[in-house]
């Protein structure tokens, strides 16, 4: 079996290590032809997750019909801006027998679609399944334990693709609730900026364990009003993804949220960063989300007002504070 995988991010180059043993051939796709070059010479990503040697099996390339030809998964791992554009331009490349894995964190915005719908609309594949928990990629690519979701509508799919992904560091549950999986997998990155800016107030653990709880909240009742299952939530995708970005030092979420509270502008942060924080893509179409399905979304309403209006992170966590008081 060969394994494509689309993105050469941490979070991508991660799966590539730890799934090459699972796979004959493992074609990872890296966009930037300078950093395709080195990694082929030095076995090595060094600009996204440094110190860490690609498997033997792992081929490194930058043309997407010679990542995608006849590949049996192809595993979407591009920050979610750019997954439209480059599920597009595969599709002249796909055919049906394909299963296609989505493990990017995110919502389309303007549409306000799914990453699961977005590779559905684009290439009406039939077996679509999403991958999503609690991992930090440099933790992944060392081997440590880790243990997340694969969701999909068909039962079918989430058990091939858990058997085909399952190893010694690398446990999967499947899970018959994509909508609830990518929604918890989305907005945990616009909470944890929130967990971010609590820290750069030198705010203690009450109040990250509130944010944590009251999150948590939001995200499930956005998930269900769009259809998704409350447990779903509780689970790795939801409550187990939130706690380890809200809490973790690798989370670069809360890194944002953290900068954010010191005073720096966002486009001052995301200049300076190499990788992508979701969150900041996500947190409009999350905003969009609540108003189209009627849901109150506190947090996630005030963390918009800081990114994108200039909200003092001090005066939003005060607007929490003073809302009016209701039962939980």
């Amino acid at each position: 079996m060969t394994l494509a995988i689309i993105g050469a991010g941490g979070w991508g180059t991660a799966l590539s290590i730890v799934l090459a043993p699972k796979f004959e051939r493992v074609r990872l796709w890296v966009h930037e032809q300078d950093l395709a070059a080195r990694m082929n010479a030095t076995r090595e990503n060094d600009t996204f997750l440094k110190g860490f040697q690609l498997p033997k099996n792992v081929e490194v390339l930058t043309d997407l019909r010679g990542v995608v030809h006849r590949a049996s998964v192809v595993i979407g791992a591009m920050p979610s801006h750019h997954a439209r554009a480059l599920y597009t331009r595969m599709l002249p490349h796909i055919d049906p027998s394909m299963t296609f894995v989505s493990a990017t964190k995110g919502i389309e915005n303007g549409t306000l679609l799914r990453m699961s719908e977005v590779i559905a609309e684009v290439t009406q594949a039939p077996r679509i399944a999403v991958l999503s928990g609690p991992t930090f990629a440099r933790e992944v690519a060392s081997g440590e334990p880790a243990a997340v979701v694969v969701a999909a509508s068909d039962l079918t799919v989430a058990t091939d693709v858990q058997t085909a992904f399952s190893g010694p560091s690398l446990r999967l549950y499947t899970n018959q609730d994509p909508i609830g999986v990518e929604v918890g997998a989305a907005l945990k990155n616009v909470i944890a900026i929130g967990a971010g800016v609590c820290k750069g107030l030198g705010l203690g653990n009450n109040t990250l364990a509130a944010l944590i709880t009251r999150g948590l909240a939001e995200i499930s009742r956005l998930a269900v009003a769009m259809g998704g299952e409350p447990r779903t939530l509780a689970g790795l995708a939801g409550l187990g993804d939130l706690v380890l970005t809200c809490s973790g030092d690798l989370s670069r979420n809360r890194q944002v949220g953290w900068e954010l509270a010191r005073g720096r502008s966002i486009e001052e942060i995301t200049g300076a960063m190499t990788m992508v924080a979701e969150g900041v893509e996500t947190c409009a179409a999350a905003v969009d989300l609540g108003a189209k399905f009627c849901v109150d979304l506190p947090i996630i309403q005030q963390m918009h007002a800081v990114l994108h209006r200039r909200k003092s992170p001090r005066e939003a966590l005060r607007d929490l504070m003073e809302r009016t008081l209701k039962g939980e």
